[in-house]
């Protein structure tokens, strides 16, 4: 006679993990996230970034650096103090930030490289 195993022991499996997001896909996402707080900035005129959301102010540094956005931190008295781009990549928690557009908010272009930033001429010849 055959002996047949029973086994009363049930698996569980484990929710699939997702695998460790890569540098391209980061990057993505990140894009992604910067171009909808610019364009709720820009269709709101000005937006108040509450003082412990760390995540939406590292992304409006970002956007501050290109000059995409202005951010000013908000006193006690609600008057509001313009950060410089080193200020405001720190990201201090301690007060809320309200983020405007600039007041000459235009198309940013990208120029071709043909003969945009390097002469046409070799190096060390006179022009």
């Amino acid at each position: 006679m055959g002996c047949v195993a029973v086994s009363n022991v049930v698996p569980f499996r484990r929710a699939a993990t997702r695998p460790p997001m890569g540098e391209r896909e980061a990057g993505l996402r990140r894009r992604g996230e910067q171009r909808v707080l610019m364009e709720t900035v820009y269709a709101l005129g000005t937006m108040v970034v509450a003082a412990d959301d760390r995540e939406t102010k590292l992304t409006a540094s970002r956007l501050q650096v290109y000059g995409f956005v202005i951010i000013e931190e908000l006193g006690e008295d609600g008057r509001g103090r313009r950060l410089r781009p080193s200020e405001a990549i720190r990201g201090r928690t301690d007060r809320p930030w309200r983020l405007s557009k600039p007041a000459l908010a235009t198309a940013v272009t990208i120029p071709s490289l043909d003969g945009f930033l390097f002469e046409s001429e070799p190096f060390g010849q006179p022009a």
